[in-house]
């Protein structure tokens, strides 16, 4: 079997780009990066992936490892659905089908030999992931490996994906779907503008392989809203810093807290998650709060982020108000409520 350190392209294909599992985190969309790292397109029997719990760990970005946190997390990448369009043999649309991307997940955490986990794909998703001579792109896992976010990552698989053709037209409507954000999120097209489409101009031309332009296309809809966008491609001559995932699985492990339970010594990381966790009064997992902290900063003013009492506080009134809100509407998905409400002027 490979090394994970060894690999280093992504080989996705645009069906597969194209039926996202929605509300899939960063780390889990890295995983998913990984695992079609680790696998080999034209032989099916590679479906079965396996990675040790320690690169596991830091992929994924937790602290300290235990069963209860590992499957927690495993059972929600078991869970994740992707809806493939049902077409009939002209191209017409006449449903969908859905199905899992994971069927099986195995960790072993007790072995002398090495604890690690392994990933089986989904039967219904293996036409998506092995068989394919055309209709795909490559990009190089360093450029999923530097972006800060969920959004930040699939802008990048979504324009990487026309990136030789040099320009792509998509909806607004198309646009969120594909990224994984709701539809009624970020209804005012400034907002979309400066919360999604200029964060992640920013993010990709200084963490990835490509860059890109967009502006308004085509007609506008009611009172000139705007409906299309146009995006055009570009190669990133000025990314050089091309992180490997050896260099991302060192860099990362010194977040991994790995020390003895008594051990006073915490990393100034370590301590930015704590104090999330007290705001949340440590409600949430580890992998959970990272995902919070990476939505902090990429949705907050520096000012607030490279504060900690002020990300402590702002972190705060935000689960107070969940907490209200579920005083009048009982909230079933707490972690993406709040998750949701991060960057709004909701208190």
């Amino acid at each position: 079997m490979a090394a994970l350190k060894k690999i280093y392209l992504v080989k996705k294909k645009n069906d597969l780009n194209e039926v996202m599992a929605k509300k899939m985190e960063l780390q889990e969309l890295r995983l998913l990066a990984i695992y079609l790292c680790k696998i080999n397109k034209d032989n099916e029997l590679t479906r079965r992936v396996r990675f040790s719990l320690d690169d596991f760990q830091t992929i994924m970005g937790f602290g300290r490892l235990n069963v209860k946190q590992i499957k927690k997390t495993t059972d929600a990448l078991l869970s994740r659905v992707v809806s493939a369009p049902v077409e009939d043999e002209n191209g017409k649309y006449l449903g969908y089908e859905s199905f899992h991307i994971f069927k099986i997940c195995k960790v072993v955490v007790d072995d002398p030999a090495g604890n690690y986990i392994e990933f089986d794909a989904h039967d219904y998703a293996l036409p998506l992931m092995f068989d394919f001579k055309s209709k795909f792109f490559t990009y190089q896992l360093s450029s999923v490996l530097q972006v800060k976010s969920h959004n930040q990552l699939r802008m990048y698989e979504i324009l990487k994906q026309y990136e030789k053709i040099g320009f792509r037209i998509m909806s607004i409507e198309e646009l969120k779907r594909q990224i994984g954000i709701d539809q009624s999120k970020y209804n005012s097209y400034g907002d979309f503008k400066k919360r999604v489409l200029n964060a992640c101009q920013q993010a990709l031309q200084k963490n990835t392989d490509i860059a890109f332009t967009y502006e308004p296309y085509g007609k506008h809809g009611k009172g000139g809203k705007i409906l299309y966008l146009k995006f055009l491609i570009k190669k990133n001559h000025e990314h050089t810093n091309q992180l490997s995932l050896s260099d991302f699985i060192e860099k990362n492990k010194q977040f991994v807290d790995n020390t003895d339970p008594n051990d006073t010594e915490i990393s100034p990381f370590d301590r930015r998650i704590l104090l999330l966790s007290d705001a949340c009064d440590n409600e949430f997992s580890t992998l959970e709060l990272k995902v919070l902290n990476d939505k902090i900063i990429e949705l907050l003013p520096h000012d607030i982020v490279n504060n900690e009492l002020e990300c402590f506080n702002y972190l705060m009134r935000k689960y107070r108000y969940m907490n209200m809100q579920n005083e009048k509407k009982k909230i079933k998905y707490r972690f993406r409520y709040i998750a949701s409400i991060i960057g709004s002027d909701l208190f």
